[in-house]
């Protein structure tokens, strides 16, 4: 008897905590991304993707508006225009415009690393234009732009496509002494959402951009590649006459997956000069136009003919940031753990970074041939 006693208690606090739960639910707003551009007379105009939960636990998405002189006054005011208290237990995604995030982001990393409500794996980006009309366009075949989104930009980090940007690495690389940030673009294409490229920054300020196809050399420089895809384009002239006697202007290849690793190292502290060695396997998928590689000695001059391009296009991606002074690959980082008891500060980098050598050696094994056209 007591046993069915205890039973019944237990299955009776289970579906009043049930009920609690669904009751808590009806009085909050979760907010699943928010966008900030730049507002009338300095101020911040933030536009909020709110989930709200009904009775029968069937929910509705509603999108907020609200411009005020902080992050934290609009937030008063969407809280005031919404059906429920709005939570960001919830969090996603936030979004910068890109006039607002030339401005400078330092104040909102600072807000967002002090927000206990926030996690750290929070996905950060840049909008082409502004973040408002992205976000408030109806889209027909997206029911939640915030939650969207926030599986756009979590899918192509993981399958290693643009590098990622959660709030704990953007503020990271602020923080640190020879990095800089960088952040996945998003642009609308009708009825759309894509990354359309990167952002890149000096200190908190947006300063310039590279294309989604760049950002394949920021990666192989940045970060190991694992299992990543990629397809690149080289002039018919870079190819040995071995390979292809009448080569067209280009030529189209992909490769997947490909795996990578690194070795940067200071050979001169003075100019400064770093050697960067990478080694790239990957196996070649597809190929356009056709090229046979069925010989190793054919394969070996393929191999060196891809390393040259891609030595090529990295040693152009890095002569880009020095032009923008954005140090995005952490060559500072290299140069003041390389340099013993080194007090390089983030403004002496700055001047060295602009006359900055890098020597660039790649090394490209493909694994086995695949498919061609």
């Amino acid at each position: 008897m007591k046993k069915i006693c205890f039973l019944g208690s237990l299955f009776l606090c289970v579906g009043l905590v049930g009920c609690a739960e669904t009751k808590l639910l009806e009085r909050v707003g979760l907010t699943t991304l928010i966008g900030y551009d730049l507002g009338k007379e300095d101020g911040v105009e933030t536009t909020a993707v709110v989930r709200q939960v009904g009775s029968e636990l069937q929910s509705r998405v509603a999108i907020i508006t609200a411009e005020n002189k902080t992050s934290q006054g609009t937030r008063a005011k969407i809280n005031r225009r919404a059906a429920e208290k709005v939570m960001a237990g919830q969090m996603r995604g936030i979004l910068f415009g890109e006039a607002f995030a030339q401005e400078g982001i330092a104040h909102y990393l600072d807000t967002f690393s002090k927000n206990n409500e926030l996690s750290g794996e929070v996905l950060l980006a840049v909008v082409e234009g502004e973040t408002r009309p992205l976000i408030e366009f109806p889209y027909p075949n997206i029911d939640d732009i915030g939650e969207h989104i926030y599986k756009l930009l979590d899918q192509n980090i993981e399958s290693e496509q643009v590098v990622s940007s959660t709030i704990h690495e953007v503020t990271r690389d602020y923080f640190s002494v020879g990095r800089d940030i960088v952040v996945p673009i998003l642009k609308r294409d009708q009825e759309l959402v894509e990354i359309s490229g990167i952002a890149l920054f000096r200190k908190d300020k947006m300063i310039g951009k590279l294309s989604v196809d760049e950002s394949f050399y920021v990666r192989l420089l940045r970060d190991n590649y694992n299992a990543g895809v990629f397809e690149t384009e080289m002039k018919g002239e870079d190819v040995p006459a071995s390979l292809l006697k009448d080569p067209p202007e280009e030529i189209n290849l992909v490769f997947d997956p490909i795996k990578t690793r690194k070795k940067v190292k200071l050979v001169n502290s003075k100019t400064p000069e770093f050697d960067v060695q990478i080694s790239v396997q990957a196996r070649l998928i597809e190929v356009k136009p056709t090229i046979n590689i069925g010989e190793v000695k054919e394969a070996k001059e393929l191999e060196k003919a891809i390393a040259d391009d891609l030595s090529k296009e990295l040693k152009r991606i890095i002569a880009r940031c020095q032009e923008l002074d954005s140090d995005i690959f952490g060559f500072g980082e290299f140069y003041k753990s390389s340099v013993h008891r080194s007090e390089l500060t983030e403004e002496q980098w700055h001047v060295m970074f602009k006359d900055m050598k890098v020597n660039v050696d790649i090394d490209v094994t493909l694994l086995r041939s695949g498919v061609f056209e």
